[in-house]
């Protein structure tokens, strides 16, 4: 009679027993694995641990649902099975790769691999199953981007699309070159992806720009299709830096006047800095995005700003800030005033000539200030 003890014993000795078990055969395949509905399934695989002998029969078999004779489905060197599912690879090299023609949901379901090599040395790969399911409709491509999103630098874009069919890969295709070639690539599980690149050096007309990838997938006579977009967001340094004058027009002498400075750039810009020019050169006598000061009659000062974030900087036009007589200027964007009021501009470089109109004489003024 077995007392309780005893019982734990065997109930122990039987745990340790299952646990330690090994399996006379393993298969290593990336399951699960997705199909698509009407179309193949390369399924990678390879065998380990049974020990073989290269110079007698081989047999590959797969079951479904569970192992047992009433459920093979596919059997190496056996054309009599109806079953879609052929093994491609060499047996004798441990590689049990098979083929899945014309997937539908039905064959959905757990498979099982068994190994024959002669008549004595046989075994089931059971807790290393292959679980199969099948999408009716296909997948979305990826979009990547390689390489940082900032302005004059070059990125690359690429379009990648799962390809459980080797022989019937997907047609890539996207609004960026219709003539990129479609490429076949091997990952490292024995799988397959269909890309198409295609190098951009970006400059900020292409911020916000989208790009559409679509993948369309040949299914026994119709073709099923999707697509990803993606948008690039870009980073720039500061653009179209200028300065603007408050208030416009005219202005007598003790009146305050503001120098606002813009800029367009991505991120933002952080900084603002005004810098006056001097015979020692450029002078910061501001931060930030305006700069004020009273106006009189005996400032002569040219001022411009700088907007930098982190992608770069930007200079504006300088600003002439000076008194002027009942002149009209004939080039470029300058006020008319009295005297003791601000003529203020985008003033030309010293080697270029202004023309003062006074009347009907013309005098050309050079090397202003």
């Amino acid at each position: 009679k077995i007392n309780n003890e005893s019982k734990l014993s065997l109930l122990y000795l039987s745990y340790a027993l299952m646990k330690n078990r090994k399996e006379a055969v393993t298969i290593n395949t990336p399951s699960p694995m997705e199909a698509l509905s009407g179309s193949c399934l390369n399924i990678p695989c390879t065998y380990t641990r049974i020990n073989i002998d290269p110079e007698i029969s081989f047999k590959g078999i797969w079951y479904k649902t569970k192992s047992g004779a009433a459920n093979v489905i596919s059997v190496s060197g056996d054309s009599s099975k109806s079953y879609p599912m052929n093994i491609t690879g060499n047996l004798k090299n441990r590689d049990c790769t098979t083929m899945f023609h014309d997937l539908t949901q039905r064959y959905e379901d757990k498979y099982f691999f068994r190994i024959e090599n002669g008549p004595n040395n046989k075994a089931t790969a059971i807790c290393t199953n292959l679980q199969i399911t099948v999408r009716d409709s296909p997948w979305s491509p990826s979009l990547e981007v390689s390489g940082n999103q900032t302005e004059t630098e070059e990125v690359t874009i690429t379009c990648s699309a799962v390809t459980p069919c080797p022989h019937a890969p997907p047609q890539l295709t996207w609004d960026l070159h219709q003539g990129t070639a479609n490429r076949l690539e091997a990952n490292s599980d024995g799988t397959f992806t269909t890309k198409i690149t295609r190098k951009i050096p970006l400059a900020t007309s292409h911020d916000q720009f989208q790009i559409t990838c679509t993948a369309a997938y040949r299914l026994n006579g119709r073709v099923e299709s999707a697509n990803s977009t993606m948008t690039l967001n870009l980073t720039y340094g500061p653009k179209d830096t200028s300065v603007r004058v408050s208030p416009s027009g005219t202005l007598s002498a003790g009146q305050s006047v503001t120098l606002s400075c813009s800029s367009r750039a991505k991120p933002p810009v952080q900084n603002f800095t005004w810098f006056r020019h001097s015979s020692q050169g450029p002078v910061s006598v501001s931060k930030g995005d305006t700069f004020s000061f009273n106006f009189s009659q005996n400032i002569h000062e040219q001022y411009y700003c700088e907007a930098k974030n982190r992608a770069g900087k930007q200079a504006s036009s300088v600003i002439h800030v000076g008194p002027g007589g009942n002149t009209s200027w004939l080039k470029g964007k300058y006020i008319t005033t009295t005297e003791d009021k601000l003529i203020y501009s985008n003033w030309p470089t010293a080697s270029n000539t202004l023309h003062k109109k006074n009347g009907s004489n013309t005098v050309h003024w050079t090397n202003i200030f």
